[in-house]
């Protein structure tokens, strides 16, 4: 027995597929013509509300999309945000619990810091469209000093950027939780041979003060954000539109090749803390926070201050410095402008000695055919004080925030 429903209500339910189902086929139906409709539905037919047609990805997609779209460009923006963190930090939490989980039998320093410049590429072709791809409060906070990006919006972004990285920390968890307990002999620990924190979070070496991986923090964290201001600035060299993301990749793993030796070069606050909290909440304790004599507040604080040297060093040095256009130095020294003014027909024809003074119009005036008044450009030579504007500030062209 075949089942198949009244045209009514076939186009009512077929109303969201890539072509309705036309009349001359629901007919042919009725006069039993079964095969011609399977073959139209099969084709053509992709509503899935509809009993005898087959479920078609478009269709669904497209239901999905309606029904979990937001509207609101912020929270579109942290949900970007949220993912290329998480991307980020997983790849490069993971690489990190590779070499020390297996005792570096399954990976290296090189692959560890690889696994973590590759991380920030695939953060940026993640969502660099959506949000910018920060990952990272300090280049946030370097946009928002070149006026780039609102400062209101700056603690969101540190909060989500915080709460990608936390969460990536519990997926490595997960996912090499027999790696980590087996290495750790049952026991979480942060010190020892047999410590397991610094998959997570980062750690100075025994023997570095405070004072010197803070520093560490100030020139690692300033060497990235003027390496990539000039990487993004269109007066400078900028990167083929696409490639950004894999020279800053290369960038990261430059910089954590010559200065990770000190305290494993974090240049992010969030990358730090998010996993820091993470072990302290998944049973690591309190020494997550002490350890190192206070390490901890380190990589919040440095980077940030390093963040802001490495942008006004730029501006300094480079930015403020590029040759003016040629039309802003006419502009300064006398420029021509071209000014629209409406001229009565009855002073064309007279000097503009004439026209100043005021004298009437000789009989005759205006022309019998001329229109009454007409638009003709007027060229003055005009210094730029006496055009009553300031000039307007200076696009760096830093950055296009998309």
């Amino acid at each position: 027995m075949v089942t198949f429903h009244a045209p009514s209500d076939c186009n009512l339910m077929c109303l969201e597929a890539d072509s309705p189902c036309p009349p001359e086929l629901l007919w042919g139906l009725l006069r039993g013509f079964r095969h011609l409709h399977h073959s139209h539905r099969r084709q053509h037919c992709h509503c899935c509300l509809c009993p005898a047609g087959t479920m078609g990805t478009i269709s669904f997609l497209t239901r999905a999309q309606r029904l979990l779209r937001i509207r609101n460009q912020l929270l579109r923006e942290c949900l970007a945000e949220v993912l290329a963190t998480f991307v980020m930090m997983t790849i490069t939490l993971a690489s990190a619990a590779q070499k020390i989980a297996f005792f570096e039998t399954k990976g290296n320093l090189i692959t560890s810091y690889l696994g973590g410049a590759l991380g920030v590429m695939a953060g940026i072709y993640t969502a660099g469209g959506i949000s910018g791809a920060h990952m990272n409060p300090a280049f946030s906070l370097a946009m928002c000093l070149t006026e780039q990006f609102p400062w209101w919006k700056f603690p969101i972004f540190v909060v989500v950027q915080t709460l990608g990285s936390f969460i990536s920390a519990g997926a490595v968890y997960i996912l090499y939780y027999d790696a980590i307990w087996h290495h750790s002999n049952g026991t979480l620990t942060v010190t020892g041979p047999q410590e397991t924190a610094s998959i997570f979070a980062t750690y100075p070496a025994d023997f570095v003060s405070i004072g010197n991986g803070f520093l560490d923090q100030v020139i690692g964290t300033g060497v990235l954000i003027i390496v990539v201001m000039g990487l993004m600035d269109p007066r400078n060299k900028p990167v083929p539109k696409g490639l950004e993301p894999v020279v800053v990749a290369l960038l990261v793993l430059s910089i954590e090749c010559s200065m990770g030796a000190n305290c494993g070069c974090p240049l992010n606050p969030a990358r730090d803390i998010g996993p820091r909290l993470f072990t302290y909440l998944a049973g690591w304790g309190p020494e997550v926070f002490s350890r190192g004599n206070g390490w901890w507040w380190v990589p919040l604080v440095a980077p940030l201050l390093g963040a802001a040297v490495g942008t006004y060093l730029y501006l300094l040095f480079v930015a403020f410095h590029y040759p003016e256009e040629k039309s802003e130095v006419l502009a300064e020294q006398g420029s021509i402008v071209l000014v629209n003014t409406a001229i009565s027909s009855a002073d064309i024809g007279r000097s503009p000695k004439e026209r100043d003074s005021g004298e009437t119009e000789p009989a005759g005036y205006p022309p019998p055919h001329s229109p009454s008044s007409t638009v003709s450009p007027t060229v003055a030579i005009t210094p730029l004080k006496e055009l009553g504007g300031r000039r307007e500030r200076q696009n760096l062209g830093l950055w296009e925030y998309r």
